[in-house]
């Protein structure tokens, strides 16, 4: 089994009612895809890299978990139009 058919065996077993995953092959390596499912416009699509030894790990389904939820979490964060912190821009 390839990396890629490793990483894409594991998606097939998630879920997610706005979210979509995939994988493709990058730079020799493997990248987790996460876009919305009903796309927004100027909405993103979320692109993060495995690293090989976490494809060889023999925990993998457990650590694929662990990075997919951290990746999740990264990608909800980024869609955040407006926080406390940010800078008003005024006309």
């Amino acid at each position: 089994m390839t990396p890629l058919e490793k990483v894409q065996a594991e998606i097939a077993r998630y879920e997610h009612a706005l979210l979509a995953f995939s994988a493709r092959e990058n730079n020799g390596g493997v990248e987790l895809v996460i876009a919305l499912k009903d796309p927004i416009a100027g909405v993103h699509t979320y692109y993060a890299p495995l690293h090989p030894r976490d494809l060889e790990h023999p925990q993998f389904p457990w650590t694929f978990q662990r990075f997919l939820y951290d990746c999740m979490h990264d990608y909800l964060v980024e869609l955040f139009l407006r926080t406390p912190q940010s800078r008003e821009v005024r006309p």
